[in-house]
């Protein structure tokens, strides 16, 4: 069984920064792309950062050139870099993966995977 734990979250002042951590656990076959996504009260979830297996990487304009995505191949582990923070952040961040695990010789299972989230608050 894989799963993902986050780490990094917290309360910064605007202006601040934070770095989250999400590392993959488990029999893990390969991890395709991976991504933060987040969630503030009343709002649907949306896409913060994406980073494929060969570290392409993808931002939406209200994040971009103050958020960095990386990602550790080595420790199946992606990592979100957030400067410059604004109270607009303040969300519920959540870790996605695409992830491939072998259950026999000759089958791999391949499905999306979330963490259970990490609480990013941002005080003006």
């Amino acid at each position: 069984q894989v799963q993902l734990v986050e780490s990094g979250g917290g309360l910064v002042q605007a202006g601040g920064s934070l770095k989250l951590s999400c590392a993959a656990s488990g029999s893990i076959f390969s991890i395709n792309n991976m991504g933060w996504y987040r969630q503030a009260p009343g709002k649907q979830r949306e896409l913060v950062a994406a980073i494929t297996s060969a570290g392409s990487t993808n931002y939406p304009a209200t994040v971009k050139g103050r958020f960095t995505i990386s990602r550790d191949n080595a420790k199946n582990t992606v990592y979100l870099q957030m400067n410059s923070l604004k109270g607009d952040d303040t969300a519920v961040y959540f870790c996605n993966a695409r992830v491939a695990e072998r259950l026999s010789d000759a089958t791999v299972y391949e499905y999306d995977l979330w963490g259970q989230g990490t609480q990013v608050t941002v005080s003006s």
